[in-house]
């Protein structure tokens, strides 16, 4: 068992966790839900991101995030990501139950915080799914042919490219700041020394990561506004060139269809056979 967990830490690495997010940011993968149409993916995504919050059948919830599991593991969601929200479903159902218990309830509490992860879990795999399968430019032509500002799409889509960027800057970073620094010269009780160290130099590396970004930034507006950024987000016949690539195919429609079948089909037995 020490084995098993020392490989998976072994794993977790400023360079393995750089790639994982490159690839959930760019979505280059070709899965199933790659091949969509990105406007029919982000309207689906709303809806199966509002209407759980409606359902109280726990028939219902837990068909849905069987469904949701199976395209997200069809879309190839980050293992690193699946791990992040296992963590962060676990650590919030424990916090309720003990502020549950806290307060003065008991057990019975459990139940009414069942739903509530349930649908957590449809929500996130959902969103992983759909984000993990689009890349940025998609993403951003989706957002302009809803009539979103042409900065603030191209600014969501910027976001996704920098994110690799960022944590590449941070990296180096760090690493200057080991070379140039000293370790402390005792462990102390559990690491304890070494925990503190780290984390003041993840503090400090911060700083200076955001100041070389903002430089980053402020070049590549320049670049922009040197090619007729603002004109070209402004202008119809260049915005009609741009969305001209978007278009629902039969592939789209196939999809919209089996989706809404399962979920009629579940939110069917849910009311036969409701828990």
């Amino acid at each position: 068992m020490l084995n098993v967990f020392q490989k998976l830490f072994s794993k977790l690495s400023v360079e393995n966790i750089k790639i994982e997010l490159m690839r959930t940011a760019y979505g280059t993968e070709e899965t199933v839900l790659s091949k969509l149409d990105p406007r029919m993916l982000i309207v689906w995504s709303l809806f199966f991101t509002t209407v759980p919050w409606f359902i109280h059948n726990m028939t219902i919830l837990i068909g849905l995030a069987v469904l949701m599991g199976v395209l997200a593991y069809m879309a190839r969601v980050s293992p690193l990501l699946i791990v992040l929200l296992i963590i962060g479903v676990i650590s919030q159902f424990t916090y309720l139950i003990f502020v549950a218990l806290f307060l003065g309830g008991t057990f019975t509490a459990l139940l009414a915080v069942i739903p509530l992860t349930i649908k957590i879990m449809i929500i996130s795999l959902s969103s992983m799914a759909v984000f993990t399968s689009m890349d940025p430019e998609k993403f951003s032509d989706a957002l302009l042919s809803f009539g979103v500002p042409g900065k603030f799409s191209f600014g969501v889509s910027y976001g996704y490219r920098m994110l690799p960027i960022l944590i590449e800057e941070y990296q180096s970073i760090i690493q200057s700041f080991r070379l140039r620094g000293k370790m402390p010269t005792k462990k102390g009780i559990l690491y304890w020394r070494y925990i503190v160290y780290f984390l003041k130099i993840s503090v400090l590396a911060f700083y200076p990561m955001m100041l070389n970004t903002a430089k980053r930034t402020r070049t590549t507006v320049e670049a922009l506004e040197i090619r007729g950024f603002s004109y070209s987000e402004e202008n119809d016949l260049a915005k009609k060139l741009k969305l001209k690539a978007l278009k629902m195919n039969k592939y789209d429609y196939q999809f919209v269809a089996i989706t809404s079948v399962i979920t009629i089909c579940i939110i069917n037995i849910g009311l036969f056979y409701p828990l």
